[in-house]
């Protein structure tokens, strides 16, 4: 006689319920999820301006970190796009408290890109690391929550202990790009090299912009370990 799965049935009974009196909404259009939606309604979802860099080789996010870090691959999910309706993604995740937005968008970030072969010998996952004052105030990580979302589908481990932030640095948005590079500079620094040496690392990120901060990223983990092969993969590219 099979055996009844009471819990997981609970749980979905329990979620529609709550569900009825607060219903899940599209982060971009508002609109009311159907069961099976994740963050995005499938109109928005399919109108998500995906990069599709990941299929392609020296692609432009490739070339940002071109003479600065050895790269063995880097794409970005989506362009950023002044005045888009999906800013409101990275705008929800990174201020508006909704940390699982980072999560189900790091699963069809993953899912999609899986079948490239893009993840392809990669050993662990670094996530950028926040400083311990920003990590309470927000009160988590978003490029976490991300990791969390992509290791979900690839079954790649996450490190969030062997890199740490050891400056608290003001926001990047309005440097000038060499301002950006400046107040990043060694504000990273590896507690456990030991632990990444002879690893190829995925260096996960919310948003890219200049690069800066995952190319300091990126340098600390090179400074300190050894035979080190880094990877990059942000959820948004600034355009």
């Amino acid at each position: 006689m099979q055996k009844l799965h009471v819990q997981p049935i609970l749980k979905e009974w329990m979620l529609s319920f709550i569900y009825i009196f607060f219903p899940r909404c599209c982060v971009v259009c508002g609109k009311t999820l159907a069961k099976g939606e994740q963050s995005l309604c499938l109109a928005c979802n399919m109108n998500l301006p995906r990069t599709g860099y990941h299929l392609i080789k020296d692609n432009p996010v490739e070339q940002l970190f071109w003479g600065k870090i050895p790269l063995d691959r880097a794409t970005s999910f989506f362009f950023y796009r002044k005045g888009s309706n999906f800013r409101k993604v990275l705008h929800l995740l990174k201020y508006g408290g909704q940390k699982e937005i980072g999560e189900s968008m790091g699963r069809c970030m993953a899912a999609e890109f899986a079948l490239s072969g893009f993840f392809d010998g990669i050993d662990c996952i670094v996530p950028v690391p926040l400083h311990p004052k920003k990590l309470r105030a927000r009160g988590y990580n978003q490029s976490e929550w991300i990791a969390k979302g992509v290791s979900q589908i690839i079954g790649i481990p996450i490190d969030v202990t062997s890199v740490v932030r050891l400056k608290n640095t003001e926001t990047q948005t309005r440097k000038s790009l060499y301002e950006r590079w400046e107040n990043v500079e060694g504000i990273f620094f590896v507690r456990y090299p030991n632990r990444l040496a002879g690893k190829h690392i995925l260096i996960i990120d919310d948003v890219l912009t200049t690069g800066a901060t995952i190319n300091a990223c990126a340098l600390s983990i090179l400074g300190k370990s050894k035979d080190v092969h880094i990877s990059v993969l942000t959820l948004a590219v600034a355009e």
